[in-house]
């Protein structure tokens, strides 16, 4: 039983010491490099959600180009 125990604490610690990496890292890259968002509505019809459906697209917002000022004509920009 104590072994049991002993085990138990080893996964719960290992849990935790990576839980409390892969938060910062994960909050970081969604932050400064790019994140996931779904477009909705029909605000950006015919290029996304076409012929008037009801599900909705998913698009990756690159949060890297912006940085460095690499929007081209044609680029499809998300205001917050």
């Amino acid at each position: 039983m104590a072994q049991a125990r002993g085990l138990v604490k080893r996964y719960v610690k290992a849990f935790f010491k990576g839980f409390f990496v892969a938060v910062p890292v994960t909050v970081t890259f969604l932050d400064r490099v790019a994140c996931v968002a779904r477009v909705e509505g029909a605000s950006m019809q015919p290029s996304l959600n076409p012929g008037g459906r009801q599900a909705s697209d998913v698009v990756l917002l690159n949060h890297w180009s912006i940085r460095n000022y690499d929007v081209q004509r044609g680029d499809i920009v998300s205001l917050v």
